[in-house]
């Protein structure tokens, strides 16, 4: 069975975080989902290419979460999660998914 890209992963991560708790109001349920599918991500970095990758392409991950939410007050909710989400996948393809 082939490795699901991590780009995938982050992709459903923020995407799927922010859309849960969109929907329910719940924005720990959110995280839960966001927290799990960066988990994936990182076990699938950590064994393409080795744990320092994994560290920074988490942290990539996270900033991204975390930028969304200031950026979301110029541009929009939904325009703020699919910009972060863009350049996270980019930059999982370029740097995680190639080990």
């Amino acid at each position: 069975m082939p490795a699901v890209p991590s780009a995938v992963l982050t992709t459903a991560g923020l995407v799927g975080g922010y859309s849960v708790a969109r929907a329910t109001g719940n924005r720990p349920l959110g995280g839960a989902v966001l927290a799990g599918f960066g988990a994936a991500a990182f076990e699938t970095w950590r064994r393409r290419s080795g744990v320092g990758t994994a560290v920074a392409l988490t942290a990539v991950y996270v900033g991204a979460f975390g930028l969304a939410h200031p950026l979301a007050r110029k541009v929009g909710s939904w325009p703020a999660v699919l910009g972060v989400t863009a350049a996270t996948a980019a930059v999982a393809v370029a740097a995680g998914d190639r080990g």
